[in-house]
């Protein structure tokens, strides 16, 4: 994996993530130097004391989430996850980064990381009501996608049959179409995009019938 974090003077300047002008977060600019291998004279002894440095400051991150989601103010927290950030697909990807590292590392724990998952979307719902009479059900499982009848999917998509298709299903079969020889993605995004408005249209026509029934039933 680490040969995927190395990246060219040219992908440094447009992705946020792997800037070494950023400034210091959990790792500091010399550290993400020598994890992306842009520094190396180090010696043995030091790259050791440099990782002993890491793994303190990332166990003391952790730590510190417990302080930012109880007493940092709401609008700073609102204004770090800023929607409209220019910088908004890189903290999305972050987040996601973020998420696989902590399922990695908690792998063995005697708390399961779904739980600690549920736990922490319950504890967060709970904010927003301001009041742990907030109870939500939190589903996580990881599934792993094995072989499909590609058969059986094409022809529940040639019956419309929608519904029918499992989400398994349809991950392996976009992967393997993706993956195909004859696909080609710049002819199909302008025929999707060409059929999305119309798409739209009737999604939003059937949730006002869907409303409308709703009244009906409840007048």
């Amino acid at each position: 994996m680490g040969d995927e974090n190395e990246t060219t003077g040219s992908e440094s300047a447009v992705d946020p993530a792997f800037d070494p002008d950023r400034d210091r977060g959990v790792l500091t600019p010399s550290d993400r130097e020598f994890l992306l291998g842009r520094k190396t004279d180090y010696t043995d002894h030091s790259k050791k004391q440099k990782r002993n440095r890491i793994r303190r400051r990332v166990r003391n991150a952790i730590l510190d989430f417990t302080i930012l989601f109880e007493y940092l103010d709401e609008r700073d927290r609102e204004t770090v996850f800023d929607p409209e950030n220019e910088e908004c697909d890189a903290y999305t990807r972050g987040i996601t980064d973020t998420l696989a590292f902590l399922h990695l590392g908690t792998m063995g724990y005697s708390t399961p990381f779904k739980d600690m998952l549920a736990r922490g979307v319950s504890k967060g719902e709970q904010e927003l009501a301001g009041s742990d009479y907030r109870m939500v059900n939190v589903e996580f499982n990881v599934d792993p996608v094995g072989r499909i009848d590609v058969d059986e999917v094409v022809e529940k998509l040639d019956r419309g049959a929608f519904e029918e298709i499992t989400d398994e299903e349809l991950r392996a079969f976009v992967r393997l179409l993706a993956e195909s020889e004859d696909f080609s993605p710049g002819p199909l995004r302008e025929e999707i995009k060409g059929q999305m408005d119309h798409f739209a249209e009737r999604a939003a026509e059937a949730a006002t019938r869907r409303d409308r029934q709703i009244g009906e039933l409840t007048d």
